[in-house]
């Protein structure tokens, strides 16, 4: 999994959890289980029956009146709804590209499946000297695919060396599809030491 999905899930989990969190707080004072099941609420929350409010009606209105108030608030609205949007666009950028065409000029009727053009890049740069682990996915669109390399090197592995056998597996790809190019970004980490017991 690479580090944008891990971004993507993270934030989506904790934000889920918030919510789920803050929406069963407010149907449990909704319903009045607090007095109907002998519960004691969270300290300081407001909602503990049907008839009690979110926020009280002072807050609510504390500021409406000042003259920063409402651009305030407006402006606020604004860059939540601008990084929500920057947030779905990126989505779009990194889409999968599904089923590739092969062959130059394309083959009608033979296709590739991103996946396993992934496993292929994997497994081919898993075998090059000094890689301990390889990773591989593809974004962008099907006529236009691009490749992330996460590979983690064995401790006293040199990435000067890893990086011109590398070239040799993205030939090998662009041959077996047929493609001119494929753009490629490897990201390169150092398997950690374990550490030994002197005995």
């Amino acid at each position: 999994m690479n580090s944008h999905s891990v971004l993507n899930r993270t934030l989506l989990a904790v934000a889920g959890l918030v919510m789920l969190g803050g929406g069963l707080l407010v149907l449990v004072g909704a319903l009045d289980l607090y007095r109907r099941w002998s519960l004691d609420p969270p300290a300081d929350w407001p909602l503990t029956g049907p008839h009690d409010t979110l926020v009280p009606v002072r807050d609510r209105t504390r500021w409406t009146d000042t003259d920063w108030w409402w651009p305030t608030v407006i402006a606020a609205l604004a860059v939540l709804t601008a990084l929500a949007l920057w947030w779905f666009l990126a989505q779009l950028r990194h889409r999968h590209p599904g089923r590739l065409p092969v062959g130059n000029p394309p083959c009608d009727g033979v296709e590739l499946h991103d996946s396993a053009l992934a496993d292929a890049l994997a497994a081919d740069a898993s075998r090059l000297p000094g890689v301990h682990k390889a990773q591989a996915h593809l974004t962008g669109q099907a006529h236009h695919p691009h490749a992330t390399l996460d590979l983690t090197l064995d401790p006293d592995a040199h990435p000067r060396d890893i990086l011109p056998a590398l070239e040799g597996t993205l030939n090998r790809a662009r041959r077996s599809t047929g493609w001119e190019q494929l753009p490629t970004r490897a990201t390169l980490r150092v398997a950690s030491h374990r550490p030994h017991r002197a005995e």
